[in-house]
């Protein structure tokens, strides 16, 4: 009663073939514009700081996850630990070094 009745269209088997992939386009067009947006900037920055934990030395002024500034006095394999003052010494994980600074930047 309230419902119309539906009838199938009929048409060639080309045409509903063209019509799935002009419709599969936008969908398409959509991940390729997420991935060079979102995806690919990421594994590069994910990259990088993989690639600047590994060269950690020791005697480099770094920055910790939690903002705190400091000298590295000595690396092991997934722990460095970072002088903050004169005899005050604290253990990091190398993963919580956000960014190395120039030498001469904390004294």
């Amino acid at each position: 009663m309230f419902i119309s009745e539906a009838f199938a269209q009929t048409g060639g088997a080309a045409a509903d073939g063209g019509s799935s992939l002009v419709g599969m386009l936008p969908l398409v067009l959509m991940f390729v514009v997420l991935y060079f947006v979102m995806i690919r900037p990421q594994m590069k920055r994910q990259k990088e700081s993989k690639a600047m934990i590994e060269a950690l030395a020791k005697g480099d002024e770094v920055v910790t996850a939690g903002g705190v500034i400091g000298k590295i006095t000595k690396l092991g394999e997934s722990f460095a630990h970072i002088e903050v003052a004169n005899g005050v010494e604290l253990q990091v994980q190398r993963s919580s070094v956000v960014q190395v600074l120039p030498k001469g930047t904390y004294k």
